[in-house]
């Protein structure tokens, strides 16, 4: 898929220059809000949609031209439904795979620092314009001896900006996640740690070959080669794999029967790496994911893997047996080991936490509890997103003095969430396999 919007010539790199782009975004949305309350004084019947849209716009063309940590958290947050106005999702959701991109002159100096020469002297032919450009990096096309390949580069800067781009995106995700201040702080930390290692290509070509390789056998899935004699800290280089994003595909209006085919290969891929490896492609959105021929699903990005914990594994997976059979005494040590409750509650925040949670976990188990399941029931999903919309507005949750679980389960809950809503995009109906010890 080709990327149609206007290059970049420039990314600011230094903290300054960063700074003052989000200062900048803020005074904007200042203005905004300035704006919105003076047009509600003379019409006080009015909504607040033209104000979500002008700072929808105005935050994304600034974190597009930030590009890296600042514009991934927005990919992210546009995953969870229930937690945007429509018009950041909708704006946001353009994170996953069409953000402007880089110009060629500053692709061919990340190839010079990474291995000394350009492009052109590396493969016969490589595209001058990237076919697709994300919040970390852009593909580029390439040919060599007959063979053709993806060429990953990853944006100047990007790595050296994490800690700090965070710091600036938190009063802006703070204000859009609708969290307390802790809650914030302790998804920033485990975000900080896996954009770290995202912006590691070396570390993504290790874990890509070996998830993809422990994969292989899955029915209806398939994996690049990854070439590390072309790839380097900030350039990776794969097999090029034809086909179309799962957007594109499913405006080919295809069968339900083909839908659920890509769903199962979904759900299985998904069930292997938690349940098997206990580790996860944690980055479930479409830009991550291609239609192929014969209905083949073709994983191309692993660069976002969580490792599970095995003690947080059988605490977290223990809660979503179907009536879990564990007395109180058990129930109140797994929430205890997996941080949704503390010593410092008082009863009362005991009783309403321990009941928001089981209501979370009896939701997400849900597909789990029967043999086949169709993602295709809105009624499900509009459970999850009323139970997210009524927990962020409690005043209890919100003034919660701590964060509410375990940092593992940041990305594994979205991970779950995440595949969830690839199923029900694709409004498929599949086998809900579960180890033999879930049963």
């Amino acid at each position: 898929m080709s990327s149609t919007q206007p290059e970049q010539n420039h990314i600011p790199t230094s903290k300054v220059q960063r700074a003052t782009k989000f200062i900048g975004t803020g005074a904007k949305v200042g203005g905004n809000y300035i704006k919105h309350y003076a047009k509600k004084m003379v019409n006080p019947s009015l909504s607040k949609e033209e104000l979500h849209t002008s700072n929808a716009e105005d935050i994304y063309a600034s974190l597009s031209e930030l590009k890296g940590s600042a514009l991934k958290v927005a990919q992210m947050i546009s995953m969870d439904k229930n937690i945007l106005p429509r018009a950041y999702q909708d704006k946001f959701t353009m994170a996953q795979y069409s953000a402007p991109p880089l110009s060629y002159p500053l692709v061919v100096r990340t190839f010079q620092k990474s291995f000394g020469k350009a492009p052109e002297a590396m493969f016969d032919t490589f595209t001058t314009s990237a076919v697709n450009a994300a919040s970390i990096g852009q593909v580029h096309k390439a040919t060599k001896n007959g063979k053709t390949f993806a060429v990953k580069v990853q944006y100047p800067g990007v790595a050296d900006s994490v800690t700090s781009d965070l710091r600036m995106v938190k009063p802006f995700a703070h204000r859009l996640l609708n969290m307390n201040e802790k809650e914030i702080s302790h998804y920033m930390e485990e975000v900080e740690e896996k954009l770290l290692e995202e912006t590691d290509y070396k570390l993504e070509v290790k874990r890509s070959t070996e998830i993809s390789q422990a994969c292989r056998h899955i029915p209806h899935l398939n994996f690049p080669v990854y070439y590390p004699e072309f790839s380097s800290e900030r350039i990776i280089t794969m097999d090029w794999l034809e086909g179309d994003h799962l957007k594109e595909w499913l405006q080919t209006n295809p069968s339900q029967e083909a839908r659920n085919q890509i769903g199962q290969a979904l759900w299985d891929f998904y069930h292997h790496q938690v349940h098997n490896l206990k580790q996860v492609h944690a980055d479930p959105h479409p830009g991550n994911f291609i239609v192929q021929e014969k209905e083949t699903l073709g994983v191309i990005d692993f660069g976002c893997v969580k490792e599970i914990p095995e003690d947080f594994y059988r605490g977290y997976f223990s809660l979503l047996k179907r009536n879990a059979h564990l007395n109180e005494a058990e129930l109140n040590q797994i929430f205890f080991q997996l941080d949704f409750l503390s010593d410092q509650d008082s009863p009362a925040e005991q009783a309403y936490f321990k009941g928001v949670f089981k209501e979370m976990m009896v939701l997400l188990g849900r597909p789990f509890h029967s043999e086949t399941f169709d993602f295709a029931d809105e009624a499900y999903f509009n459970q999850i997103y009323a139970l997210g919309d009524r927990v962020a507005r409690d005043k209890m949750f919100r003034q919660s003095r701590q964060a509410r679980g375990s940092r593992h389960g940041l990305f594994v809950n979205r991970t779950y969430f995440g595949l969830y809503s690839l199923l029900n995009q694709l409004r498929a109906r599949i086998n809900t396999t579960k180890p033999d010890w879930l049963k």
